[in-house]
């Protein structure tokens, strides 16, 4: 007989059983049994062929003791520890060159042509003086580099097989949606062919890893090994490659990030080709449009790339584009933000004649554009050189005050003052910034140099003072500062004028 208690103690284990029962999927009599989610194995079988293990080896340095410098330390003679002494400091090599040991890692890749392409991440092949494609049925090939960029982690691999290769191919990344189902496959931890599955879980991801970050994140397990991995659709397709987690411990914890099908698949095809990648270059230094800049510049809502400053003989300063633009579309695509354009820019072919919409003073221009290469672009900014048009007579600085800011006139004196460089060779010099004003909220300091005001050039301390007064009789709350730091990278500043 059940006392009160242990009736409860009973009922509860009945409880629990049935809940369990449950649980476990039983159902009462002539009930269809309860069926987990449809398995993925057959898809998992026809798509491991295709991915493989990358091992790579390079030679490092290897360590070894050096004896401490001075007099060898000896034990007494007979000493317990004189063989010790004797085996340790007696033989240690002396002036022998430092040997080399191999240093190996691990990733992985997917084949997508049956002749022997490879895609994978470049990191996991930097440096490689050996990089190896290990196969699902055991069979190893060495692996040659076609080609790499570094700006989205790409690297292309040829193996040549005895005979045709499981291929998987690039699914249209741009149809892809959060939510959609995906399934990794890789070699975590060196583990071998290690399948997870997960759903994208945003995309068009930013994580500052480079210039085209667009990436698709995923929670499906990612960890140390994936890298240059596939990341199928439910078609069996790769949506994107795996490169990053986010991870406090280094193992998963469902932030993974792949890059697209669609970035990587234009890469792919400019390396195969030419071995190299071969970007649009327009020629422009952008920055974000703000809340604030947008009002400064009549804009209804914040929008475009603001152009901040242009390549001295690149394809915009050919074309007319300048510092002060806002690029509203380009080659007929809007353009939403300051993270799109690289990307559209990149995507475009060299030497293609584009349509750029810009907004100037407040009306919109349609300029054609000739895109450069990014690549020539690239060395023509490490080669460019400014050239010093001429110091001013010698003057002592005078002094102007305007919202909050201590304004000087350039000349030799305030440039050596602040230590100007070579690329500062006019504007109105920022000598000191008070604490707590709208100048200094903006992270206005001493040093930099105002070049516009309201787009419009200032030359003197004068003049900013003399735009700023106008701008408030336009009943404008904010003026529109373009600023040089001293070695000449300019940005554009919003700063309150009430």
């Amino acid at each position: 007989m059940l006392n009160g208690t242990h009736r409860r103690n009973a009922l509860g284990r009945v409880l629990a059983a049935a809940a369990l029962g449950l649980t476990l999927g039983l159902a009462p009599a002539g009930a269809a049994p309860f069926k987990g989610p449809d398995s993925i194995a057959d898809l998992a079988e026809a798509l491991q062929d295709a991915v493989v293990n990358i091992s790579t080896s390079q030679k490092a340095q290897a360590e070894r003791i050096v004896p401490p410098a001075g007099p060898t330390p000896r034990a007494p003679e007979g000493s317990p520890f004189q063989e010790f002494f004797d085996e340790f400091f007696n033989k240690q090599p002396k002036n022998k060159p430092q040997e080399q040991r191999r240093v190996q890692s691990l990733g992985s890749g997917f084949v997508i042509d049956a002749e022997g392409i490879i895609i994978t991440n470049n990191h996991v092949i930097d440096g490689a003086d050996e990089i190896t494609a290990n196969f699902n049925d055991g069979t190893k090939l060495k692996a040659e580099l076609i080609g790499k960029d570094q700006k989205t982690d790409l690297a292309v691999l040829r193996v040549k097989p005895a005979k045709p290769l499981k291929a998987v191919k690039f699914a249209d990344s741009d149809r892809s949606r959060v939510g959609d189902w995906v399934m990794a496959i890789g070699n975590p931890f060196g583990l071998g062919g290690t399948v997870t599955v997960g759903i994208i879980s945003a995309r068009n991801r930013d994580i500052n890893s480079g210039p085209y970050d667009n990436f698709i994140q995923t929670d499906a397990a990612i960890n140390r090994g994936n890298s240059g991995g596939p990341l199928f659709n439910m078609d069996g397709d790769v949506v994107g490659i795996n490169t990053a987690i986010i991870s406090p411990t280094g193992g998963s914890i469902g932030i993974g990030f792949a890059i697209p099908a669609n970035t990587a698949n234009a890469v792919v095809d400019q390396i195969r080709n030419f071995g190299e990648t071969r970007r649009g270059w327009l020629g422009v230094r952008i920055q974000g449009v703000t809340d604030d800049i947008a009002e400064s510049l009549g804009l209804k809502e914040p929008k475009g790339a603001l152009v901040a400053g242009v390549t001295e003989k690149g394809p915009a300063d050919s074309a007319g584009i300048q510092a002060g633009d806002v690029i509203l579309r380009f080659d007929g695509k809007v353009v939403p933000g300051v993270r799109e354009l690289p990307r559209m820019v990149a995507d475009s072919p060299i030497t293609k004649e584009v349509d750029v919409v810009v907004l100037r003073k407040g009306k919109e221009e349609t300029i054609k554009v000739k895109l450069g290469r990014l690549e020539e672009g690239e060395k023509l900014a490490e080669k460019e050189k400014a050239t010093t048009r001429g110091s001013q007579p010698q003057a002592q600085p005078v002094i102007t005050k305007a919202l909050g800011l201590s304004l000087a006139d350039l000349d030799p004196t305030t440039k050596e003052k602040f230590k100007l460089g070579d690329k500062v060779t006019k504007g109105v010099v920022v000598t000191d910034v008070e604490a707590n004003s709208a100048a200094g909220e903006k992270r206005i300091v001493a040093g930099d140099v105002i070049l516009e005001v309201g787009q419009e050039e200032v030359k003197s301390a004068e003049d900013v003072v003399k735009r700023i007064e106008a701008l408030k009789k336009d009943g404008r709350k904010r003026a529109l500062f373009l600023l040089s730091n001293p070695d000449g990278e300019m940005r554009y500043v919003a700063v309150s004028v009430e």
